[in-house]
Formats: structure tokens, C-alpha cells, sequence
């Protein structure tokens, strides 16, 4: 197909001229190099008005033309985090055109392009990217017996106030203020707790109840030694743990207590996209204390540890 392009008034003339004298449509466009649709357009508006200039179109015109709007798309593109005066500058030192940010807006909408909060990842180095792709290697062919010797382990910190600016309230404007539209903030979520819990496809420790600052020599003491060895002993000698690369859990106490017979450890690339499955649980964990009634008014536990005699909150989960 010829290049899309517009024809000055000269141009009408000679074409209407051409196809007076007999030429056809097609080989009037084909010598103006353009579609032949231009064409028929332009000889249907001759017969119509007799005229061969464009009918006033209305509303008020384009500041800019097709080239500029690319350029505006090309300009956001290469650069993703360029705002809209940035591009407003660039395009006034490559085209000598002013325009305002909003019609840079404009144009960048048109090509279904928005500004939007960029999704939050790690920082990965090559040594990272490998570690992934050499986990994924490992695991990829494991079966769904091999996944159930796993036993997933991790701490969650619970709050009775969520901070994450994810509310949203139905108001009219001028009502940002009233007392049914704002949101009160505590500061660190206005208390929390901390447990950490661990699980595998036909067993479960008991949940445990953090008590300030979680360190190498505690997490082995308070948690390995009584919650997660004794079930990693009931799961049987292929039994492996999990859990990442929290400092307490790579404390050099922790992995020299892991070397002991009978315990196996799942290597746990840093950085990795955290797909242990117990972070579902602890989501569903969060959901069923927010769903009582009335909610609940404070983090403490009583100081108390849920021993394996008791009945763990997540049993029922």
C-alpha cells in the first residue's frame, strides 16, 4: 500500500484534472502515491461542492500534526519514567512546538499509553538470575510426593491497623475531611504480633508466638530444636526443610545445628520470588481474625506458647 500522506491544493487539482481527461482512479493514486480511497474522497467532494479544498472540519484544530504525535509516543517509550514536561521540552528543542503537559497527556492516551505506579521487584544481579533459573532446573520435574516431603516454614507479623493505602471510601468533592470519609492512621500499625508457624502436605507444627526480636540463637532454641525437628522426624527420612534467607535463619548456630543426621535443608536462592505456599495461609489467617465480630482490640497472646498438646488457631484452616 503507498505511504499514507496528505495532498496539498495542487495536487487536488491535478487529480481532479487527470480523471477528467479519463484517467482512472487507481492510476491517479498511483501517481500521487497515494491510497486510492484519498482519491475517491476527493473526486465524490469535486462532484458534490465542485470545490477541491478540504470542508472545514469543526471544532478547534490539532496543535499538533501526525509526526509531532509520534514522536511524543517515541519520546515516552524510550524513556518510560519521562514526565509530561520533560516531554514537553523535548519535543520544543526537536520541533520548535509549544504545546501544553496536558495535551502531552492527551496525545500519550491516544496511543493507550497512562501513567500507572511501577511494579515493585528486586534488584536481581547475573548471580541472582542464575540461582533462580538453577532452582527452577532443579525442581521442575518434582512430584507431587516429592513437594509433600517439604515442610514450608516462615514468620508473619499481624497488625490491628493496615497501613497500605488500599482504602477507599465513596464521598463527594469538597468532603475529604468529614469524619465517615478519612482514615485514621497508628503509627507501626498500632501494635502487632508475631508468630511463625511451618507446614507440609499431611503435617503442621504449632503456632509460635514471637516475642521480641528474632535471633539466630533464639530461632534455633525456641523454634528448630522443639517445633520444627520433631515434625520433620514424624514426616519421615526424606523430609526437607524450607525456609529463606532471613539473617536469623542463616545464622552460623542455625546451620551448624542443621548439619545434624537425619535433617535436610531446601537451598533457597536470594532474592527469589517468595512462592512458599504458606504465605496464602497467612493471608487466610488475616482474613478469618479480621472477619470476627467484634474485631479484635489487641496483638497480645498472653505470652504463652501453643505447645503440640493444643490446638493451634490455624487449625481450623
Amino acid at each position: 500500500m503507498p505511504p499514507r500522506r496528505k495532498l496539498n491544493e495542487f495536487e487536488r487539482g491535478r487529480a481532479v484534472a487527470w480523471f477528467q481527461d479519463g484517467v482512472p482512479k487507481r492510476e491517479v493514486a498511483r501517481r500521487l502515491h497515494v491510497s486510492i480511497s484519498v482519491i475517491v474522497r476527493l473526486i465524490q467532494r469535486f462532484t458534490a461542492t465542485g470545490r477541491v479544498q478540504e470542508r472545514r472540519r469543526p471544532g478547534r484544530p490539532k496543535k499538533t500534526t501526525p509526526r509531532e504525535d509520534r514522536l511524543i509516543e517515541r519520546l515516552a517509550l524510550q524513556t518510560r519514567t519521562a514526565s509530561s514536561s520533560i516531554i514537553q521540552r523535548q519535543l520544543r528543542v526537536a520541533t520548535n512546538t509549544n504545546i501544553s503537559q496536558q495535551t502531552i497527556r492527551n496525545r500519550l492516551h491516544g496511543f493507550n499509553l497512562r501513567s500507572r505506579h511501577p511494579a515493585v521487584r528486586p534488584r536481581l544481579t547475573p548471580a541472582h538470575r542464575a540461582a533462580r533459573r538453577a532452582f527452577c532446573r532443579r525442581h521442575v520435574r518434582w512430584t507431587r510426593q516429592q513437594w509433600s516431603q517439604v515442610l514450608f516454614s516462615d514468620e508473619s507479623r499481624f497488625t490491628l491497623n493496615h497501613n497500605d493505602d488500599r482504602l477507599r471510601v465513596w464521598r463527594s468533592q469538597g468532603e475529604p475531611y468529614i469524619d465517615t470519609t478519612d482514615q485514621e492512621k497508628v503509627a507501626f500499625g498500632g501494635g502487632s504480633v508475631m508468630v511463625w508457624g511451618a507446614f507440609s502436605l499431611h503435617h503442621r507444627t504449632p503456632l509460635f508466638h514471637v516475642q521480641g526480636n528474632l535471633t539466630g540463637l533464639r530461632y534455633r532454641d525456641e523454634i528448630l530444636r522443639p517445633l520444627a525437628v520433631p515434625t520433620l522426624q514424624q514426616m519421615g527420612p526424606q523430609a526437607v526443610h524450607q525456609d529463606d534467607n532471613a539473617r536469623p535463619h542463616r545464622a552460623r548456630v542455625v546451620n551448624d545445628f542443621l548439619q545434624q543426621p537425619g535433617v535436610n535443608r531446601m537451598e533457597w536462592s536470594a532474592c527469589s520470588p517468595d512462592l512458599n505456599p504458606i504465605e496464602n495461609l497467612w493471608d487466610e489467617l488475616d482474613r478469618k481474625v479480621r472477619s470476627n465480630h467484634p474485631p479484635p482490640r489487641c496483638c497480645s497472646l498472653s505470652g504463652r506458647r501453643f505447645h503440640r498438646g493444643s490446638s493451634p488457631p490455624w487449625s481450623t484452616l
